[in-house]
């Protein structure tokens, strides 16, 4: 028999059999791991398997390549911070969506894994959320290997007047460079480069250049993988923020 005891959120659970569930959690020094959980669906434990949720795993399987089983035990629940509010519901929904499809299984990815948390531990707060799930989706993005560079024009070199990115090379390119191809670009405004004060609307700019990413390269690298619907919801929410 072989086990192992680690930390950590819950993406994402299915009902298997009568009254188990498959349970995908995206773990410290296992990466996204699932197992099944016996009596999963049932009133006691359910609580603790909502999707968000920290919570302590014990994993046993025959052998290593085998679905194998968790015990659970709850760390602590971000429910409450979520159901409430539209925006925190909406994000919850999206940063376990997309990691339940883009993270490959049982590999370790630590400083996404800070980041992560760190995310899902600031929702209710709406006035910092939205660009703190910006710089998460980046943060994706670098880990998986699709990061932008945004340092300097990939054309002239220069890092003024920055403002497309090549969704070919994942580079900036200055407003001069452009030229007639600027059509062919991706907005780069400055809070995706990390400069200014940002508003809903420029967020959500942004969040369209680092989707393109997320879809056509990062997705389309796992083949048969779509973009989850709960990011789109996330996007409605974060336009109707006040």
């Amino acid at each position: 028999m072989i086990s192992w005891q680690d930390e950590g959120a819950v993406l994402r659970v299915r009902p298997h059999g009568e009254s188990s569930a498959i349970v995908e959690v995206f773990t410290i020094d296992h990466g996204r791991h699932a197992g099944v959980v016996r009596g999963g669906i049932s009133r006691k434990i359910a609580p603790t398997l909502q999707p968000g949720s920290q919570v302590a795993v014990t994993w046993k399987a025959r052998l290593d390549d085998h679905m194998g089983s968790f015990t659970v035990e709850p760390v602590r629940s971000r429910a409450a911070n979520a159901m409430g509010d539209r925006l925190s519901l909406a994000g919850l929904n999206a940063v376990c969506g997309l990691l339940a499809v883009v993270l490959p299984e049982r590999e370790a990815h630590l400083p996404l894994y800070h980041r992560t948390v760190q995310l899902l531990d600031l929702l209710g707060q709406g006035d910092i959320w939205p660009l703190a799930y910006l710089r998460w989706e980046q943060a994706l993005l670098e880990e998986l290997g699709f990061g932008m560079d945004l340092s300097a024009c990939a054309v002239r070199g220069v890092n003024e007047d920055l403002a497309f990115v090549s969704p070919r090379s994942g580079r900036a390119v200055s407003r001069e460079a452009a030229g007639d191809w600027a059509d062919r670009l991706l907005p780069l405004p400055p809070v995706l480069a990390g400069k200014g004060d940002a508003g809903p609307q420029d967020i959500v700019i942004a969040l369209g250049t680092t989707g393109y990413f997320i879809e056509h390269r990062l997705l389309r690298s796992l083949s048969a993988a779509q973009m989850p619907p709960s990011r789109a919801r996330l996007i409605e929410a974060i336009l109707k923020v006040d």
